[in-house]
């Protein structure tokens, strides 16, 4: 069966945890056309999650699980688009991966997990390319805003005919989220062990193009580090007096768009460099904050991808938050995040792009992820043509930017001289 005739446009697989939920009730309050169903491994826990979204109480339910890759096939050929929140990836994602590309199913996930995203390109990209399927990567918070923040530089440099992007740094301005999901700890935990159990794996996790087509084809830019500690004068003038320092997701983000560029055949231009810092203010106290946090985060995140897998699985399960927990209603709504982005191109034109979410990184990445797969579903036409495992930008960064105002999203691109 064709995509255009399938049963549904979009399965949400994963409804009942904690990032699933969310995803569902946010695509229910969307009031798109969108047939859409919901999946996983319990049609009574489906029901009770079905009973909480009032516009939505007749959608179908779907039993799938992951350790039965037949339930996932049957899931995958009666839906356009497949959503999924059910990880880590790393451990639980690969079979729907395979299932998705064999029967030519879009997929997106919510993924921050490099090895998984690297298996998922070497094992199915060429078949998901060959049967018309889009795996698109990293959804949410992790990394929609970093990957669409650059396109948007690109489209508008394209469109003031400025030649192609060059230094490019992305620094998140403010940012409020009150606590950590149990799922994004499970996620973060299961990247830093396969990482820390697997030489080859950490040396690739550590090479700035971990995600690129072709890795000879990439230019040699000298070193891009995962953390860098820069003075804001020294990645743009008006943010003189700032320091930056190290941002957690950096090492992962900088990947997705960097495979971004390398997909659209390095249209964002060969001499494109990218880092991503958090500001730490501006007071007597911000040069000395900026290499104790940079220090840190960096520090911490070597030693996991050294280490973690030496630490017993059932210590780390219960000093840290159990899956489908997360922060209330009211704490998701008292969050926000504002990321800048400012890039000079080769003809010397600068431009800052913005992107901002009036709600914390869980709830926003329900929305972005719910917008992916409307987007997936309903606005073919703004998609890309290019087919296999993909990244937001690339597979529907247009779609994207027409979407995502409607939905809450703040996001515009200036020219600064």
């Amino acid at each position: 069966m064709s995509p255009a005739e399938r049963e549904f446009d979009i399965v949400v697989y994963g409804a009942t945890g904690f990032s699933g939920t969310l995803t569902a009730e946010h695509l229910a309050r969307a009031g798109s056309s969108a047939r859409i169903a919901l999946a996983g491994r319990s049609s009574e826990r489906l029901r009770a999650v079905r009973e909480t979204l009032a516009p939505a109480r007749d959608w179908p339910l779907i039993v799938a699980d992951a350790s039965q890759p037949a339930t996932l096939e049957a899931m995958a050929t009666r839906t356009r688009v497949v959503l999924t929140t059910v990880g880590p990836y790393t451990h639980y994602g690969l079979p729907l991966v395979a299932a998705c590309a064999q029967a030519g199913t879009d997929y997106a996930d919510l993924t921050g997990e490099l090895m998984f995203c690297r298996n998922s390109i070497d094992l199915y990209h060429k078949q998901a390319a060959d049967t018309g399927a889009r795996i698109v990567l990293a959804c949410g918070f992790d990394s929609v805003p970093s990957d669409l923040s650059v396109y948007q530089l690109y489209r508008r440099a394209v469109e003031d005919g400025t030649g192609e992007l060059c230094d490019t740094d992305l620094v998140l301005r403010s940012f409020s989220q009150r606590w950590v999901s149990g799922g994004s700890v499970a996620t973060y935990s299961e990247a830093m062990r396969s990482a820390s159990s697997d030489p080859d794996a950490r040396r690739l996790v550590n090479d700035p193009y971990t995600l690129t087509t072709d890795r000879g084809a990439e230019p040699e830019l000298g070193p891009q580090p995962d953390f860098p500690r820069r003075r804001g004068r020294d990645l743009a003038p008006e943010l003189a007096g700032f320091w930056t320092g190290g941002f957690v997701q950096g090492p992962f983000n900088t990947r997705i768009v960097r495979r971004s560029n390398a997909l659209q055949d390095w249209a964002y231009g060969r001499r494109f460099r990218y880092s991503e810092t958090m500001s730490l203010g501006r007071s007597f106290a911000a040069p000395i904050a900026s290499a104790v946090v940079t220090g840190a985060v960096a520090g911490a995140i070597g030693l996991g991808n050294r280490y973690f897998s030496r630490l017993p699985r059932r210590l780390v399960e219960r000093i840290t938050p159990k899956p489908g927990t997360g922060p209330s209603r009211k704490a998701r709504e008292r969050g926000h995040y504002r990321f800048e982005t400012y890039t000079t191109t080769t003809t010397g034109a600068r431009y800052l792009a913005t992107f901002a979410h009036d709600v914390d990184a869980y709830q926003s990445t329900a929305v972005l992820l719910g917008q992916c797969g409307l987007a997936l579903a309903l606005d073919r036409a703004r998609l890309s043509e290019l087919r296999g495992v993909l990244t937001p930008a690339a597979a529907m960064g247009d779609a994207l930017l027409v979407r995502l105002p409607g939905a809450g999203v703040s996001l515009g691109t200036v020219r600064l001289n």
